[in-house]
């Protein structure tokens, strides 16, 4: 058996390397093809929703898929017409109201502002109206916002955000009546709408995970040995557990809970908890009016009043009469 020179070794093995590095080139041209060609949608909030409710937001009991990962209930209120004519453009003002002054853990640890974020479930042919429709008046109050369907094609469930909280605690959505007479499939009559709205970042990802918007648990149970601050500002928390000291480190934006000589269990909270945010839902109702029902109202009315005139003119003629009667 004959033993291979040097040159045949570095030969075959300057064939393997250019192999593996082709090999790596096309590997990473069908990756980028395919994500230029077949873009996946982004996993980011609020559209996080859609990951485990692509269908609906709306889950059979009534509630928004939102309060799944945003844990906490704040006040979210919506105000729209109660009745509207087909075919017009309306404002329906989502209210997110929260303290200003308040600040939330970011998902780098330090502290920064709140989002905000909505969905709005409007009544089947509603939908966002076409930039063409919106008056000027209305442009000015949606300037900077961008409404998204959250099923595409289907342009009665829509999403906003997030949206910087300081500027967006009320959010305005132009909406475009359908009218029945164009679509045989739209009926006058009333309908509700569904409303979610949060401010500040949940406390739990849709995979199940929970987000550091959450009380900081203990690594280990034992007897806190001493709480020192690093360079950076952190807290580093020693915890002598019997055997061993074991170091746990926490982002200064954090409130601790806890103080030297403590003894605490594996778990328990050294922190308060940080979320300041929260979810909110409400529904309501519109109505959507026929013109000629309201022509009709009105010539009712109208009707009972010309009624009503000529009964009392009626009487007085009635009163005279009887007056020159008694005179004889």
């Amino acid at each position: 058996m004959r033993t291979p020179t040097p040159i045949a070794v570095g030969r075959f093995a300057k064939k393997i390397i250019t192999r593996t590095v082709i090999l790596a080139i096309a590997t990473i041209a069908i990756f980028l093809t395919s994500d230029l060609a077949v873009p996946q949608s982004a996993a980011a909030y609020p559209f996080w929703a859609q990951q485990t409710a692509p269908e609906t937001p709306r889950e059979a009991t009534g509630r928004i898929v939102c309060a799944n990962c945003h844990l906490a209930q704040k006040p979210s209120e919506i105000e729209i017409p109660q009745a509207v004519l087909p075919d017009t453009v309306f404002e329906a003002v989502v209210k997110i109201p929260y303290d200003l002054d308040t600040q939330q853990i970011t998902g780098d640890g330090t502290k920064g502002g709140l989002n905000v974020g909505a969905v709005l479930m409007l009544p089947e042919g509603f939908k966002i109206a076409p930039q063409d429709r919106i008056p000027e008046e209305m442009q000015e109050k949606i300037a900077g916002l961008y409404y998204q369907e959250y099923v595409p094609g289907e342009g009665n469930v829509v999403i906003v955000g997030p949206l910087p909280g300081e500027e967006n605690q009320e959010v305005v959505f132009p909406v475009l009546s359908p009218d029945p007479n164009t679509d045989s499939n739209i009926h006058f009559g009333k309908y509700q709408v569904h409303l979610g709205a949060n401010r500040g970042r949940g406390q739990i990802y849709p995979t199940g995970l929970p987000s550091n918007n959450n009380p900081v648990p203990a690594d280990a149970g034992g007897v806190i040995a001493a709480i020192d601050t690093s360079e950076t500002g952190d807290y580093e928390i020693s915890i002598n557990t019997g055997e061993e000291t074991v170091v746990q480190t926490i982002p200064s934006a954090y409130e601790l809970i806890v103080s030297p000589g403590q003894e605490i269990a594996a778990s328990d909270d050294l922190t308060t908890n940080p979320n300041v945010g929260g979810f909110g839902q409400m529904d309501t109702e519109v109505v959507l009016q026929s013109p000629a029902r309201i022509g009709g109202l009105m010539v009712f009315i109208g009707g009972i009043m010309l009624a009503q005139i000529l009964l009392v003119i009626k009487k007085k003629q009635v009163e005279v009469v009887q007056a020159a009667e008694m005179e004889f």
